[in-house]
């Protein structure tokens, strides 16, 4: 347990991550001094600065030395920075307390009740809905999110009230295994993170360990057919759900009117009928089930439910909707997994099932795109036209022989593109009408503005 009485300064080494920007506002909002590292600015780290939190992108350790006091700092450390970054290297060998942003937040979390949303797809967008349905009803609630809430315009919620907590557990570095969840969704156990991992059945382990640590008298919702047993955890309830198949809590009657979805929503102890979701994505109907079902268990009423999810926006970056004219409609998605892939492509394609599909993709990672090459091609080959970017690296270094070529081989289009970013921008002025589907966890999220500028002006023509 970090004793924060004696801490007065937090450094954030890669405070430009999502999980770790909103650790940093929270100490920040706490009232200590708050400052970090990132290797490049970004409108979220922009965003950090005009909250009053000091932020560099240069490796400077003699800063370090001058700025920072050991015996009253608390480091916090994202896996995803090198282990050969100076500042690092620097504060291991001074001593200075460093923790996991996983730590931390296992650490900020056991002091309320909360709610913890794991998976290896589906998390942000389930942890979201429910940090908006708590808040929105008289439970209240602070969260901490893995994107941007369209709601409230940030990935950190706070209340000075309430007591609980809603959280994203994120399983990679095993992470999700710092948290003691009162309550706790399970939406996904594919095989991801295999460099860490190195088998699916290590995932599903840690998985089964993650169910294990929900404390006692609690429940989980696992997504129906994903292989949690009781045994994994005697001491709490366990529920199921699923979109439109037969469990604790699910969807019933769905209808897509007008681009906004209306069903039914089943729970163990009745129904809330006519539930409205005017967010898109078919996918997240089963998104707002398993939301819906963590804030039952949290005893949220289900009027004050059935109200917030009406009026939930969405989070930045999932199925996203950018740019609409009638000749052009612009969506940026986070999906870098053939799973997500999967899902936000057939929900495209039955949104907007006259449209033809462009899609351009970011590889995200030179293991994942080593591991799923060929998944990656079958989901890529949903579209009618594709436009494949190189792999962002990430973290990793280049592994020989691993690169978006050999996706592209295997996707079975006749129109299909490899092509750098510089290269995308001066074909976007060529791109079929219909619908861009913009997906990746890279930095592609950076050319969806000058993409978005390109087809307007075509508008203007």
């Amino acid at each position: 347990m970090i004793d924060l009485k004696n801490i007065k300064q937090v450094y954030f080494l890669g405070v430009g991550g999502i999980g770790m920007s909103a650790l940093a506002r929270w100490f920040k909002h706490a009232g200590f001094a708050v400052s970090g590292y990132d290797r490049t600015e970004t409108e979220l780290t922009k965003a950090l600065v005009a909250e009053g939190i000091d932020v560099h992108y240069s490796d400077q350790p003699e800063m370090l030395a001058s700025t920072l006091d050991k015996n009253t700092c608390l480091v916090v450390l994202t896996p995803a920075v090198p282990a050969e970054l100076a500042e690092r290297v620097f504060l291991e060998e001074y001593g200075f307390f460093i923790r996991k942003r996983s730590q931390v937040l296992g650490m900020i979390c056991d002091q309320g009740k909360t709610c913890a949303v794991a998976g290896t797809h589906g998390k942000t967008t389930v942890s979201t809905m429910t940090a908006h349905i708590l808040k929105s009803s008289k439970l209240d609630c602070s969260a901490f999110l893995g994107g941007i809430s369209k709601n409230y315009q940030t990935n950190l919620l706070l209340s000075a009230e309430s007591e609980w907590v809603v959280a994203e557990a994120d399983e990679f570095d095993r992470s999700f295994l710092q948290l003691h969840p009162d309550f706790a969704v399970v939406t996904s156990m594919d095989a991801d993170h295999l460099d860490i991992y190195g088998d699916h059945a290590s995932i599903l382990k840690s998985f089964r360990e993650f169910v294990g640590q929900v404390r006692g008298g609690g429940a989980v919702v696992i997504k129906k057919g994903l292989p949690i047993r009781k045994e994994d955890n005697t001491a709490v309830q366990h529920y199921s759900y699923s979109l439109k198949e037969d469990a604790d809590f699910c969807a019933t009657n769905v209808e897509l009117k007008a681009e906004a979805y209306h069903f039914d929503l089943k729970h163990p102890n009745g129904i809330i009928r006519n539930m409205q979701l005017n967010y898109p994505g078919l996918l997240n109907v089963e998104n707002a089930v398993a939301a819906s079902a963590l804030a039952l268990l949290s005893g949220v009423g289900e009027e004050e439910i059935k109200a917030a999810v009406a009026t939930y926006q969405g989070v930045k970056r999932r199925f996203d909707i950018r740019h609409r004219t009638n000749d052009y409609i612009l969506i940026d998605d986070y999906a870098h997994h053939p799973e997500e892939l999967k899902a936000t492509i057939s929900s495209v394609k039955a949104m907007f099932a006259d449209r033809w599909l462009t899609g351009v993709f970011q590889p995200h990672l030179f293991s994942r795109t080593k591991d799923f090459a060929s998944q990656f091609a079958a989901q890529l080959s949903q579209l009618d036209e594709l436009y494949l970017l190189d792999i962002y690296p990430a973290r990793e270094k280049p592994i020989p022989g691993v690169n978006s070529a050999m996706v592209l081989e295997q996707v079975a289009l006749e129109q299909k593109h490899l092509v750098t970013k510089d290269e995308l921008l001066q074909d976007a002025d060529g791109f079929k009408q219909g619908v861009i589907l913009m997906m990746g966890a890279g930095d592609i999220d950076l050319l969806i503005e000058p993409v978005a500028q390109i087809l307007k002006g075509k508008a203007n023509v």
